[in-house]
């Protein structure tokens, strides 16, 4: 019998946004304009045995990152349900969970403390995590002055030192150039040879999808389309871009 490590159950998750609109305007007509309401995953049912790696794939604006983020718990949809069977969970993501106010040295500690780690156990990792991140002496500099590519070292080098049963990695795979690109590559690799760790991997790179993943999910504007063995949703996939 399969043991799952995430169990999605018709996930919907829409966007709340205003319209634009001239306050003097409305404030004469003394009515206000109604919320515009975007449906971004609709409908989503799957499950990841633990141990699997998952390929998700789309284009862009598929709704990808929103599940993502909503499978992590940042997000939380609309209706449907995630179980995560009480495993532990991070994500790897440019712009997401990091204080910008706060050194990059104080972000690996907040960041570990959220994922459960102990601040002895951080500490412990502390310079490892550094050394990954290649940041240097920026790793006591306020991470608002990252750049991106710094920004993504640092997200990768927690996730992939402080090891959560769960691994959600949403394109920092192809962040940093090409030395570091080749590194992270072999450390996710390294990650997902231990079989009971579960991972998701959102990559608009095909042949990543095709060599690291089991199995792939393409959505295609927030709806499902095919689920399966990776190299058939992909052959799938593929075609359907080059039409």
């Amino acid at each position: 019998m399969s043991e799952y490590a995430i169990e999605v159950d018709d996930l919907c998750i829409s966007y709340v946004s205003m319209k634009s609109y001239s306050i003097k305007k409305n404030l004469l007509r003394g009515r206000k304009e109604k919320n515009e309401y975007f449906e971004a995953v609709k409908h989503i049912s799957f499950k990841v045995e633990k141990g699997e790696i998952l390929g998700l794939v789309g284009q862009n604006g598929s709704g990808k990152s929103t599940m993502l983020r909503s499978i992590a718990g940042i997000f939380s949809p609309n209706s449907g349900t995630i179980d995560l069977h009480g495993h532990s969970i991070s994500l790897m993501s440019i712009g997401v969970g990091f204080k910008p106010e706060l050194s990059g040295r104080e972000n690996i500690l907040l960041s570990g403390i959220l994922l459960g780690f102990s601040e002895k156990e951080i500490e412990e990792h502390m310079e490892e995590i550094i050394e990954f991140s290649e940041l240097g002496e920026f790793v006591d500099k306020p991470v608002r002055t990252y750049s991106s590519g710094m920004h993504s070292k640092l997200a990768f080098a927690i996730t992939a030192i402080l090891e959560t049963d769960i691994i959600l990695i949403d394109e920092v795979l192809s962040v940093g150039d090409s030395r570091f690109k080749k590194k992270s590559f072999a450390r996710i690799k390294s990650l997902i040879d231990n079989k009971d760790r579960t991972v998701i991997i959102v990559s608009h790179f095909n042949n990543q999808i095709r060599e690291l993943c089991d199995k792939a999910l393409w959505i295609d504007k927030g709806e499902f389309r095919m689920y399966g063995d990776a190299n058939e949703v992909m052959d799938a996939y593929e075609a359907f871009m080059d039409e």
